[in-house]
């Protein structure tokens, strides 16, 4: 007999964990309305009791009559509340999963108040997670629904949260001001945790901004307010907090005062944390469900055997195992079922992802051979353009011709800016903007793009202010390239949208590791500002804000494009904060590696920068490779201008043939022509002549086609259209290093 007790133990231990036994409470909706609040306010208790598998257990009791009675509300409300718990104990991805539930309940039945909360968790659950950008996300939503809903003690608390992210990503003055607002609404509507918890965080951040005295007085009415409520957890960061301060202001014994009370509270709520949240009191948990659910059962059975019932106690044997098959088989077909079906789905999607990739590839090179055509195409027209609006101001035009021309000038100079920030953003999106660390001066570097921008600064009356931190290193190892382009970028922006104002650049900072430094460049104007709606999107390309501002104030809005994407290719961050009428910041932070003064080499300019007096220019014979006839002209003109003679031919092998029969000084050879190309023309110069200088004088600028130029064999590059002076000291600087003239004045 008993081992027939023995059997019929484990066969209903078995039916027990596979059959949930339910147990009803009535037809009553209020009763059970009543139940499903009474476990969720248990399970808030147990909650801010760090009990937390007893409060685990109350939320499944309140689930299960939830569902029991498809109250959709109860259920949104209940998986929010197990995943702040699940972020309690340390399990993000349940917590996701939990929460994610609960939104989509909350928003099929426009549950506002609650979806605010939920989005306010998973906000929480990110933030843990240190995916501060999704968090951010998931704050904004909550602060939206908390607005439409009037729900101020649940905005004061979201907004808080916004802000301490704003601390963990560095950003304290935007977190400062978030507090604020936090504060105000916490003041008025008397959350004294909210508040509290502001004023600790307000004090952190003030500490960052080297402002300690308020610091201080932030901390100690933080404290105060949560010592005299027994928010534990906000007193203990309080105690952290002001300990720091005091520790920064020089009084260390106040200092170590807090940090003790700080790691007493500390060691008190690890204690009590782990203490309930230990797998031991999980098994106990799951333990003393089960037995609840069998005793019933078990009771049952007892009661049969003392009735010597053997036929009912094998009639529910039988019942139990024929159930149990069931199950088992029900839920093996089921679960090959879904196996199935997500394996063809899983195939189908992946062949659609490989479809599109291999479009996505097309279609990007596709772009940039397009944009390599293009890019000629307009290069050589535009030649034409700025070569002879140039010579027609030089030849004393009327009067009355004189703007036109200067217009013509103008809109040739822009179209090429346009065409270059096109073809830079171009080159961002496909990756292959290459890293070039070199060491340089970082002070002088800055120093020189000040000076090289300060007279734009004065035609609009505006005044430049450089501050360099004076305990920071100047010799880094660096791509100074690309800080150049970023610091112009944006020093250039501030002077086109400020007039009669002050522009400040300031570096400094942020940290160092070893020989890493993380350096601060802050680009502050007191111009016209930004309004925080174009602040949004104001580093995409063409966004509809930069249009309408550059059609007032000239650019081409791709600039802050570029900027953004350089220094993302640096490993940095940019940040802008703005007000409209009175001003803007730019800040972005990269890194750069420190090297010695010995080890840091200046790039000297490749320029002509002595006297052409020194240049012996009458014997000097120049060939000039080019198909089309106006740049022939205008090349030509500007040779002559030089005192320089030349020759010219329409086609490569005409160009090989000259040079076999001339000693020519310099060769100008064009890429694009009929019959051989410049390229094949300049391979096949080099295999009997390896002195010969010869310049591409070109429209292609992509870089990917510039190591067919070296290779080829070409002395320097002039991209077309040139600036003419640019194109002078080239010449002028190869001339003098052949006759062995100094190129310093």
């Amino acid at each position: 007999m008993s081992q027939i007790k023995n059997y019929i133990y484990i066969v209903i231990m078995l039916l027990s964990l596979t059959v949930s036994a339910q147990k009803t409470i009535g037809d009553d909706p209020e009763l059970l309305q009543n139940s499903i609040n009474y476990h969720i306010s248990q399970a808030q208790t147990e909650l801010e009791n760090f009990n937390y598998y007893k409060a685990q257990k109350n939320l499944d009791e309140a689930l299960n009559l939830a569902k029991q009675s498809d109250n959709k509300k109860s259920t949104g409300i209940i998986y929010a509340i197990k995943g702040r718990l699940q972020l309690t104990i340390d399990e993000n991805d349940k917590a996701i999963k939990s929460l994610t539930k609960a939104i989509e309940v909350q928003r099929l039945i426009n549950d506002n108040a609650n979806l605010g909360k939920s989005y306010k968790i998973l906000g929480d659950v990110y933030a843990a997670k240190k995916d501060y950008t999704q968090a951010l996300d998931y704050y904004k939503s909550a602060t939206t629904k908390f607005e439409e809903e009037s729900l101020n003690a649940d905005l004061a608390t979201v907004i808080l949260c916004e802000a301490k992210t704003y601390i963990n990503l560095k950003n304290y003055i935007k977190a400062r001001d978030i507090i604020e607002q936090s504060l105000a609404i916490a003041k008025k509507e008397d959350l004294l945790r909210t508040e509290s918890d502001a004023l600790i965080s307000q004090s952190l951040v003030h500490a960052k901004l080297n402002n300690n005295e308020k610091a201080l007085n932030y901390a100690i009415e933080g404290i105060k307010i949560a010592k005299n409520n027994k928010f534990v957890n906000i007193l203990n960061q309080g105690y952290l907090t002001i300990s720091d301060v005091y520790n920064t202001m020089g009084d260390y014994k106040s200092s170590r005062s807090y940090l003790n009370a700080y790691v007493q509270l500390s060691d008190s709520l690890t204690s009590l944390k782990r203490a309930n949240s230990s797998k031991d009191e999980e098994m106990q948990y799951q333990l003393n469900d089960a037995l609840e659910k069998n005793s019933e059962m078990f009771q049952k059975l007892e009661k049969a055997e003392d009735d010597n019932s053997l036929s009912t106690l094998i009639s529910i044997l039988s019942v139990a195992l024929i159930t149990i098959l069931s199950l088992l088989t029900l839920s093996l077909y089921k679960n090959n079922n879904i196996r199935l079906k997500t394996n063809n789905m899983l195939h189908k999607k992946n062949g659609e992802l490989i479809i599109a990739k291999e479009k996505a590839e097309l279609a990007s090179k596709t772009k940039a051979n397009f944009l390599s055509t293009v890019t000629h195409e307009l290069r050589t027209p535009l030649y034409a353009v700025t070569g002879l609006s140039n010579m027609l101001l030089e030849e004393n035009p009327k009067p009355e011709q004189i703007q036109h021309l200067k217009s013509l000038k103008f809109s040739g100079d822009y179209l090429l800016t346009f065409i270059n920030d096109i073809l830079q953003i171009n080159k961002i999106e496909a990756n292959k903007v290459d890293i070039e660390p070199e060491p340089f001066n970082l002070k002088k570097k800055i120093n020189n793009i000040v000076l090289a921008l300060n007279n734009s600064a004065l035609d609009n009356n505006v005044k430049l202010h450089f501050e360099y931190d004076k305990h920071l290193p100047e010799n880094f190892i660096a791509d100074q390239l690309k800080i150049s382009q970023i610091l112009i970028n944006l020093v250039g922006n501030s002077i086109k949208f400020t007039k009669d104002g002050d522009i400040w650049i300031r570096v400094y900072q942020i940290e160092a590791v070893n020989k890493i430094y993380t350096l601060r460049f802050e680009i502050e104007d007191n111009g016209i500002g930004i309004s925080q709606e174009k602040q949004d999107n104001m580093f995409e390309s063409f966004s509809q804000g930069s249009i309408q501002i550059n059609r007032k104030y000239g650019g081409t809005g791709l600039g802050l494009s570029i900027v953004k994407g350089l220094i993302d290719i640096l490993k940095g961050k940019i940040y802008v904060k703005s007000e409209l009428e009175k001003g803007t910041t730019f800040y972005f932070e990269i890194p750069l590696e420190y090297t010695s003064i010995e080890e840091a080499k200046e790039i000297k300019t490749t320029y002509f920068s002595g006297n052409t007096e020194d240049l012996d220019l009458k014997n000097v014979k120049i060939l000039v490779v080019e198909d089309n006839k106006i740049n022939q002209m205008i090349t030509k003109k500007i040779l002559t201008k030089m005192t320089l003679k030349c020759d010219i031919v329409d086609n490569g092998e005409d160009a090989v043939d000259m040079i076999k029969a001339n000693n020519y000084d310099i060769v100008l050879m064009d890429i694009h022509m009929p019959g051989i190309s410049g390229i094949e023309a300049t391979k096949i110069v080099r295999s009997f002549d390896k002195e010969q200088i010869i310049f591409a004088l070109t429209a292609v600028t992509i870089e990917d086609k510039m190591h067919e130029f070296e290779e080829a064999g070409f002395t320097d590059i002039i991209p077309k259209p040139f600036k003419q002076e640019e194109f002078e000291k080239k010449l002028y600087n190869a001339l003098a290093l052949k006759n062995g003239t100094s190129t310093t004045s």
